[in-house]
C-alpha cells in the first residue's frame, strides 16, 4: 500500500512539475515545498522503520517534519493586521477541522486546554503532533483540503492548500501510519520556537558514503526479511497448534454426541416396546370388559367402574409413552443434524490444518535459503569493514574540524539567545 502512494503521489508531482511556470515565483515556491514535503516524509518513514521504536520529541528527522509542514501550511496565508503588526498564523485553518470531521473535537479541546500555549502558532504546532500521535493527520489535511470554499477565508488562491500540491502532500502523509511517536508538549515551548529547515539532513555526502552504506544495507534488508519469516513461521506454528486442539476438541466432542445418540434410540426403542405393549394391555382389557358385561349383564357396577378407571388409567399412559416417543424422536433427528454440521465443521478444519501446514513447510524452506543468503552477507561485510576503518581515519580528522565549528556555533547560539531575550523584553515593553 505505501509503494503504490509513493508512486501516486510521484506520478501527481511529475504532472504538477510538468505544468508549473518557469517564470511564476510562486507556484516554484509549491513545488519546492512539495518536494521538501516528500524527501521530510520519505526520510522520516526510513529512520523511523530502522529506529525500530517509538520517537520522541527530540528525533530530529520528526522536529524537521514539523517545521516542513509548518511552512507548507504558511505558504499563501491572508495577513491579520492587529496593533502590532501582521499576523499570520495556521491555526484558524486547523480549527476547521473540528467542524467538519467531529473526531477532531478531542484534539482541538486538548489543544486549547494546554496551559504553556500563548499564541495561535503555538496551537497549530501542538495540534499537529497531536494528530501524528492519533494517526489521523492525512485523513485531516484531506478533509479541509477538500474544502476550499472554507480555506479561501484563510488563504490565497494561489497558495499551496489551495493548488494540487496540498493534495499530493495529504496524500503522502498517509504513509506515517506506519510509524509511533509519544511527544510531550508540556514541557517545550511552541510558541517562541524558530522553525528552520535543515538542508543538510536531505543532502547525500557523496559516492563514498553511498557504497559503504549500499551492502549494510542490503545485509540489513535480509536480516530483516529473516526476522519476519522466522516470526511468521511462529504465528503459523502457533495456529496450527490452536487448529490442532480444536479439532481434538471437536472429536471428544463427536464421540461424546455418538454415545448420546446411541443412548436416544435405545431409550426410542424401549418406549416403542413400551407402547405396544401398553396397546396389547388396554385391548385386552377392553376386549375382557367386553366379555364380561356380555357374560354377566347384572355384573356389579363397582367393578365395571374400576375396569372403566381402569382403562382411563392404561388410555392416558398411552398418550404419556406416546408424547415422551415424539420428544425422543425430535431429539435424535436435532443431534443427528447436529453431528451432520460437526463432521463438516471438522472437514473445514481439517483442510485448513493442511492447508497452514503447507504454508509452515514453505516458511521453513525460506527461512533455511534466507539464512543461507544471511552468512554469505557476513563475508562481504568482512570485506567492508576494511572500508569502514578508512572511512574512520577520515572521520577523525574531520572530528577537529567539528570541534572548531561546534564552538562557533556556540557562540552563535548565545548571541540568538541574547537577541531573544531582548526582543521578549521590547514586546513586553510594547504590550
Amino acid at each position: 500500500k505505501r509503494s503504490s502512494a509513493w508512486g501516486n503521489s510521484q506520478t501527481a508531482q511529475r504532472g504538477n512539475s510538468a505544468q508549473t511556470d518557469p517564470k511564476d515565483p510562486i507556484a516554484i515556491e509549491r513545488l519546492n515545498l512539495m518536494n521538501m514535503a516528500k524527501l521530510s516524509i520519505k526520510g522520516l518513514i526510513e529512520s523511523a522503520l530502522n529506529l525500530g521504536r517509538t520517537l520522541d520529541s527530540d528525533y530530529a528527522p520528526l522536529q524537521q517534519f514539523f517545521v516542513v509542514m509548518e511552512h507548507c501550511l504558511k505558504h499563501g496565508l491572508k495577513s491579520k493586521k492587529t496593533f502590532l503588526g501582521q499576523n499570520k498564523s495556521f491555526w484558524g485553518p486547523l480549527e476547521l477541522v473540528e467542524k467538519l470531521t467531529p473526531e477532531a473535537g478531542e484534539i482541538t479541546a486538548s489543544v486549547k486546554d494546554l496551559p504553556g500555549l500563548k499564541t495561535p502558532l503555538g496551537r497549530g504546532r501542538a495540534w499537529l503532533r497531536l494528530a501524528l500521535m492519533q494517526k489521523k493527520l492525512s485523513d485531516y489535511m484531506k478533509t479541509i483540503i477538500n474544502q476550499k470554499d472554507l480555506l479561501s477565508e484563510f488563504y490565497e488562491p494561489n497558495a499551496l492548500m489551495m493548488e494540487e500540491e496540498g493534495a499530493v502532500i495529504a496524500g503522502l502523509l498517509v504513509g506515517l501510519n506506519v510509524i509511533d511517536a509519544n511527544l510531550c508538549m508540556k514541557g517545550e515551548d511552541l510558541d517562541s520556537q524558530v522553525g528552520v529547515i535543515d538542508f543538510s539532513m536531505y543532502l547525500k555526502d557523496g559516492a563514498h558514503s553511498s557504497k559503504s552504506t549500499e551492502g549494510d544495507g542490503q545485509i540489513t534488508a535480509i536480516l530483516d526479511q529473516k526476522n519476519y519469516v522466522e516470526e511468521l513461521n511462529r504465528h503459523l506454528s502457533a495456529s496450527v497448534n490452536n487448529l490442532q486442539a480444536k479439532v481434538d476438541a471437536l472429536e471428544k466432542s463427536n464421540t461424546k454426541l455418538t454415545e448420546e445418540l446411541a443412548v436416544a434410540n435405545n431409550r426410542i426403542i424401549s418406549l416403542q416396546e413400551e407402547l405396544e405393549r401398553v396397546k396389547e394391555e388396554s385391548s385386552y382389557v377392553v376386549e375382557s370388559s367386553r366379555k364380561a358385561s356380555r357374560a354377566d349383564g347384572t355384573a356389579n357396577g363397582q367393578v365395571l367402574g374400576e375396569t372403566r378407571k381402569q382403562l382411563k388409567e392404561e388410555t392416558q399412559l398411552r398418550l404419556d409413552v406416546e408424547k415422551e416417543l415424539e420428544v425422543q424422536i425430535g431429539m435424535k433427528q436435532e443431534m443427528e443434524l447436529s453431528m451432520k454440521m460437526l463432521e463438516k465443521d471438522i472437514c473445514e478444519k481439517h483442510d485448513a490444518l493442511v492447508e497452514l501446514r503447507q504454508q509452515l513447510n514453505e516458511m521453513r524452506t525460506l527461512n533455511h535459503e534466507l539464512s543461507i543468503k544471511s552468512h554469505s552477507s557476513e563475508a562481504g561485510a568482512k570485506q567492508k569493514s576494511d572500508i569502514i576503518s578508512r572511512l574512520e581515519e577520515k572521520t577523525n580528522q574531520m572530528g577537529s574540524i567539528i570541534k572548531q565549528l561546534e564552538s562557533s556555533e556556540k557562540d552563535m547560539a548565545k548571541q540568538a539567545r541574547n537577541l531573544n531575550t531582548a526582543a521578549g523584553k521590547l514586546l513586553q515593553r510594547q504590550q
